[in-house]
Parts: structure tokens; C-alpha cells; sequence
């Protein structure tokens, strides 16, 4: 067993670490499991970073005896040998095994098999697994992404050659399910995080993958597709200042992705990847034009007919992913229009049926604060549906809650910041206590709140 898996930091040897054990026990006299303790607690507090060692105290097991050494002993000796069966069940096992020691929450497993050469090994396997030994491909494929973890795992997987890998097998094995999910997975996984892995998976066309994925009629769920585009799509990467996802969510919309997303967003409730197809979406709707895009394809219909069905079965999780969806598609004026006129009062419906649930209430305001910005008409009707008197009950009943408590104010100001009437009728229902009880109350509404006392015409609105 390993400590939990940290990112930067000092690195020390395995044999580093074993020796400053031993000289514990030998120098200062420490019983075995104080020495191991001691030498954890001493380096990790001179910043050194302990993710893939394996600690295990002396007299009781050594670093051969750990379960993911052993794993990736056997798996070494099966890949090299000259007449080894590559996607033999040995071979499909213990690459199972290794996935579920690596999933091992807080084991630290993951880290000490990337330590110990597990991603170019299995990048190895993969290369030699042929077509027709699919079980022995899921199975690399899972324990990859198991193993994809942090910044040094994930360049191991591009130096061996992991991207081009997976794409191959991706498209060589498309009538297999698990081969999609498990293949999707392993690209979400390398590439979060990883920039220059992003590119070198739109540089093998990985777009035209997804869209040939999400073409396929299937009765199985491959929520990894999604969050492939998601991840693909996501400027995650702090080490570059300037992020080419939004180009690559322009050649996304250019070949047809977000009419096949909103095609799976069509499926509905019924559909265990509505949730995730949503959350993808959201990521490709990068700019006014693709918004207007996935309008003209039917998109916000089919959101607002999922937001419906979300009211009438007590879908919450359904209920915040179309809200936030349409709030990013209401960055297109025109899709501001017809989201208010097809679907303020679903929203007052769908508020009133989740009116005990703060962290749908948040979403509504956001989405509210979107279609009224700039925009006094859409305030003005907001208003009329009875956004105003939800965001003061929101505020009353859940004072406690904070992003919600900051989105009512946000939603406030921009309904009357270009609305005299909507001020007077906000003024006349009592916001002003509401808002500044918000701003004393929470740090994170200071400012939102400030500006909404400025905009409701308030001199005082700095106190």
C-alpha cells in the first residue's frame, strides 16, 4: 500500500525512501512501525512527494510482497516471453486484477504501478493483443484508464505511443461495446489535464470517432463517449496560457456533433446518458454561432421537454443538466427569445416542484440572470412569470445557502438594472432585506449583492 497519490513536490527513490526507514531503526533506535511512520511524516513535511512508494513495514513484507508489484511482475514476464499468448485468461486476469487494485480508493495503488512502469507495460500489451482477442483488449483498455491518474502517468501514455494506440483499437473494434466504452475512457482519462495530449487525439481525428459513435444505434450506454468530448473540449491544462479547445469545438460543430448530441438528448429520461449527454453538449456550445446551431436543431426543445419530464418524476439530477445547458445556449440572443417564450413558465413549474431543493433553485436563477441580461423585454417577463417573488422565497427559505443566495442576486439586478418598473415591483416586495442579509452574511455575495442594492436605485448600496 502506497499513500495517497499528490501532484508536484520533491521526489525520492523507493530505495531512498527503505533506506531512511532502516536508518530509523538502526541510528535512533525506533521499533519498525514507528520508523515507517516517522520517515512519512518527516518527508512528507520537507515537501517531498511519497505518491508510488510503497511503504510497508519492515519485518512484515517488502516491496516485492505488494499485490501491484506482483501484478506487474507476472504481467512483465508474460509480455516478454517469446511464446507468451498475448490475451490469454492469465494475462486477461491479472490485467483485471491490476484494475481493481488500481480503482482501490485512497490506496495509492494507481500510483505506485505508473511508478513502476505499469502504463508503458500495458501500452506494450495492447500493441501485441490481436483484433480477435477483444476480452484481453477491454480489459488493457480498463486497466489503463485506471492507471491515467496524473500529469506523469498520462505523458507516459503519449510518449509510448498510448493515443495513437487507442484510436486503433477504437476503430477496429467498433461493433463491440465494451471496446467503445472502455476505449472512450481511457481517452477522457489521458486527456484531462494534458493539453498536448488533446491535441495528438484531435491530430488522429478523434472528432470523427465520437461522431461515428454517437451515429451507432445501440441498446448499451457509453457514458465515456461523453465525457470524452467534455474533457476534449475542457482548457484544463494550467501549465499553457492560451487553450485550443474552442478551436477544436468549432471542427466539432463543423462535422455534425451537436445535431448527433442533441439526437442522444432526445432519448430523454429513458436514456441513462441524458445527464452526460447534456453536460457534453454544453461543452461543445463554445461560441453564439454553434448555440445557434443546436437551436436550429432542435435542441432547446428537447431540453425543455426533458426539463418537463425532470418536474413530473423528481429528477433533480436532470433538472440542474438541462438548466445549465440552457444556460449556456441562452449566450445566443436569439436563443434568448426562444427559451423565454417556450420556457419561462416550465421553468416557474419546474421551481415550484423543486422549491425544497436550493441546488435547483441556484440553476433556475442562473438561467433567469442569462436570458435577462441585456435584455429589459425578457426582465420584464420573468418578472410577470414570478422569477421576482421565487428569488425573495429562495432567499427566505434558504438563507444558508450560498450559491444560491449569490445567483438570486445576480438574477435581481439584471431584471431591474435596465427596468424601472421591475425595480419599483422588487423594492415593493421587500428584496432589499433579502439581498442585504445575502451581502453580511456570505463573502461569495458581496459583490453580486452590491451591485443588485445599485441597480434597485439604492444610495446606500455600499453598506
Amino acid at each position: 500500500m502506497g499513500p495517497p497519490p499528490k501532484t508536484g513536490g520533491r521526489t525520492i527513490s523507493q530505495d531512498a525512501f527503505d533506506e531512511v526507514v532502516k536508518e530509523n531503526i538502526d541510528d535512533l533506535g525506533m521499533d519498525p512501525t514507528e520508523a515507517l511512520q516517522d520517515a512519512i511524516e518527516t518527508l512528507t513535511l520537507q515537501g517531498v512527494d511519497l505518491s508510488g512508494i510503497v511503504t510497508c513495514v519492515p519485518g512484515e513484507g517488502g516491496v516485492m510482497d505488494n499485490p501491484v508489484i506482483q501484478c506487474l511482475d507476472r504481467l512483465k514476464q508474460l509480455n516478454s516471453g517469446e511464446n507468451s499468448q498475448i490475451g490469454d485468461e492469465e494475462i486477461v486476469k491479472l490485467l483485471d486484477e491490476l484494475t481493481e487494485l488500481c480503482n482501490s480508493e485512497g490506496s495509492g495503488n494507481s500510483a505506485i504501478a505508473s511508478r513502476n512502469g505499469a502504463v508503458e507495460l500495458i501500452c506494450s500489451i495492447c500493441s501485441k493483443v490481436s483484433t480477435g482477442c477483444q476480452g484481453a483488449l477491454v480489459s488493457a483498455l480498463k486497466a489503463m484508464a485506471s492507471l491515467l491518474h496524473d500529469l506523469q502517468s498520462r505523458e507516459a501514455f503519449r510518449a509510448s505511443g498510448g493515443p495513437k494506440l487507442v484510436v486503433g483499437i477504437l476503430t477496429d473494434g467498433f461493433e463491440n461495446l465494451e471496446i467503445l466504452s472502455s476505449g472512450f475512457a481511457v481517452i477522457a482519462a489521458a486527456a484531462t489535464g494534458n493539453e498536448v495530449t488533446k491535441e495528438s487525439f484531435m491530430e488522429l481525428k478523434t472528432d470523427e470517432l465520437f461522431l461515428r459513435a454517437l451515429s451507432i444505434k445501440s441498446e448499451g450506454s457509453v457514458d465515456s463517449l461523453y465525457d470524452a468530448i467534455r474533457i476534449l473540449l475542457t482548457p484544463d491544462d494550467t501549465r499553457v496560457l492560451a487553450s485550443q479547445v474552442y478551436g477544436y469545438a468549432r471542427k466539432f460543430a463543423k462535422i455534425g456533433i451537436p445535431g448527433a448530441l442533441v439526437d442522444s438528448i432526445r432519448a430523454g429520461l429513458s436514456s441513462p446518458s441524458l445527464v452526460s449527454a447534456s453536460i457534453a453538449l454544453k461543452a461543445v456550445a463554445a461560441n453564439d454561432e454553434i448555440c445557434t446551431t443546436i437551436s436550429e436543431n432542435g435542441g432547446i426543445d428537447a431540453v425543455l421537454i426533458c426539463i418537463d419530464d425532470s418536474s413530473e418524476q423528481g429528477n433533480t439530477t436532470v433538472a440542474k443538466a438541462c438548466c445549465s445547458l440552457l444556460s449556456r445556449l441562452a449566450g445566443s440572443d436569439t436563443n434568448k427569445n426562444a427559451i423565454v417564450e417556450k420556457g419561462m413558465d416550465r421553468l416557474m413549474k419546474l421551481s415550484g416542484r423543486f422549491s425544497d431543493d436550493p441546488s435547483v433553485l441556484q440553476e433556475v436563477m442562473s438561467l433567469i440572470s442569462v436570458l435577462a441580461l441585456r435584455s429589459p423585454e425578457n426582465a420584464a417577463r420573468a418578472i410577470e412569470a414570478g422569477a421576482g417573488e421565487l428569488a425573495i422565497q429562495a432567499m427566505q427559505n434558504f438563507p444558508a445557502a450560498q450559491l444560491l443566495q449569490r445567483n438570486c442576486c445576480l438574477m435581481i439586478r439584471n431584471v431591474v438594472v435596465r427596468n424601472s418598473e421591475n425595480r419599483t415591483i422588487m423594492l415593493n416586495s421587500g428584496v432589499e432585506k433579502c439581498i442585504r442579509n445575502a451581502k453580511q452574511t456570505h463573502a461569495i455575495c458581496k459583490e453580486a449583492a452590491t451591485d443588485a442594492l445599485r441597480d434597485l436605485g439604492l444610495d446606500d448600496y455600499y453598506l
